[in-house]
């Protein structure tokens, strides 16, 4: 990865971090899950609204570090007018993302448009689990559940 594009990727990851979206309660919620991460004390509570098989709406509370945050934010932006497959299958393509090895991240990358910036993660083991917090509450809320932990 160039230094420009890390520069970049850094940018978009304070943006959100500074003035996240969708970040507020959702009454009118069907689903949601409050995900914990230990190790660092993040806490976040997804809320989404289901109608049929569609993510109508989806936000977050919560506090945690910037990547958690920004991972939060950006994740509610993806995720609106989604069909709950295709939630479950960027939720799938992220965490790939921030886990798998620099080839396998390379392409799920590609599929993932600006989630991408969170590509570098993997190299850092410890933020792993601040990136992907609020994809694992998200997964916890679409499956009926109603806590998630990255432990």
């Amino acid at each position: 990865m160039t230094d420009d594009l890390r520069e970049l990727y850094q940018e978009v990851i304070l943006d959100h971090s500074k003035r996240p979206r969708n970040f507020h309660g959702m009454p009118e919620a069907n689903r949601q899950a409050k995900g914990h991460n230990p190790l660092c004390g993040d806490r976040v509570t997804v809320f989404v609204r289901v109608e049929g098989d569609v993510v109508r709406d989806v936000s977050f509370e919560g506090a945690g570090c910037s990547i958690s945050t920004a991972s939060a934010s950006m994740m509610t932006d993806a995720l609106k007018g989604k069909t709950t497959a295709e939630a479950r299958a960027l939720f799938e393509r992220f965490h790939e993302l921030v886990t798998a090895d620099p080839s396998k991240a390379a392409t799920a990358a590609a599929e993932l448009g600006k989630l991408a910036v969170f590509a570098g993660v993997h190299e850092f083991p410890i933020r792993v689990k601040c990136a992907s917090l609020a994809w694992h509450t998200l997964k916890a809320a679409l499956e009926g559940g109603d806590r998630a932990s990255t432990e």
